[in-house]
């Protein structure tokens, strides 16, 4: 079975998401759908005066912060990208990894500093998704899982993808971004071994927001996912991309 990350600097894009649709929709199986979301949470959080905070990389989420993450993942991206789904075809259903406790969370610790409602995966119920898949559905999940007093944390969705492919044992995890695949030379690199990929980032050949793609990646295939790859959406469609192998 196959787990798609959608990143989310293309999700406010209509021709992008009808175009995502159509790819699901000629997939010969349903996939488990992740996306993320941060360029639109942080123009909310602008527009309501609310000042994005980082930390290596990493967004801080307060309790206000928290209310606009819910508002835009779980109430205009989900739905936006169910309902364009849908429209292609595909039997999607919109969740939070807080529905069922699908994806359950405990506060991510980080020596930066606090980055408050931010979480780390730390179950999957398989059951959840494979009775989904078993019935034809195609999960559409927010990276916002619960925690074990009932609170709510925000994840990086990269990280909730990776951690419900090595849950599902997936045959492949796709990460569809707004890149074909590894650049070298402005060339495509079709498989690379998690060696060769370390090797890519000591020569500044993978740099900025590849690195902790790439990342990603090597937790996947660590926990038995056989291939991960990193592709756009023409690559999703053509079976293209960057495959990335344990050796």
């Amino acid at each position: 079975m196959l787990v798609l990350k959608i990143g989310g600097q293309e999700l406010d894009d209509p021709e992008f998401i009808k175009r995502l649709g159509e790819a699901v929709a000629a997939l010969p199986e349903p996939p488990i759908l992740v996306h993320g979301g941060g360029k639109e949470i942080k123009e909310l959080q602008t527009r309501l005066g609310l000042k994005p905070q980082y930390i290596d990389g990493l967004r801080v989420t307060d309790e206000e912060s928290l209310d606009v993450v819910q508002m835009v993942l779980i109430g205009r991206i989900n739905k936006r990208l169910v309902s364009c789904l849908s429209l292609a075809g595909v039997d999607a259903f919109g969740m939070s990894g807080v529905d069922r406790t699908s994806v359950k969370a405990e506060k991510l610790e980080h020596p930066g500093g606090d980055l408050g409602q931010v979480g780390r995966v730390t179950h999957v119920r398989t059951e959840v998704f494979s009775r989904l898949l078993e019935d034809g559905i195609t999960p559409t999940l927010s990276p916002l899982c619960f925690g074990p007093d009932g609170s709510i944390f925000n994840v990086n969705a990269d990280h909730v993808a990776t951690a419900v492919a090595v849950a599902m044992q997936a045959d492949e995890l796709v990460f569809v971004s707004n890149v074909p695949g590894v650049l070298r030379d402005s060339q495509v690199l079709p498989r690379l071994t998690v060696a060769e990929v370390e090797q890519l980032i000591t020569d500044n050949i993978i740099v900025d927001g590849m690195i902790p793609k790439t990342r990603s990646a090597f937790s996947a295939i660590e926990g038995g996912v056989a291939a991960v790859r990193i592709t756009n959406l023409d690559g999703l469609k053509a079976g293209a991309g960057t495959t990335i192998i344990k050796h």
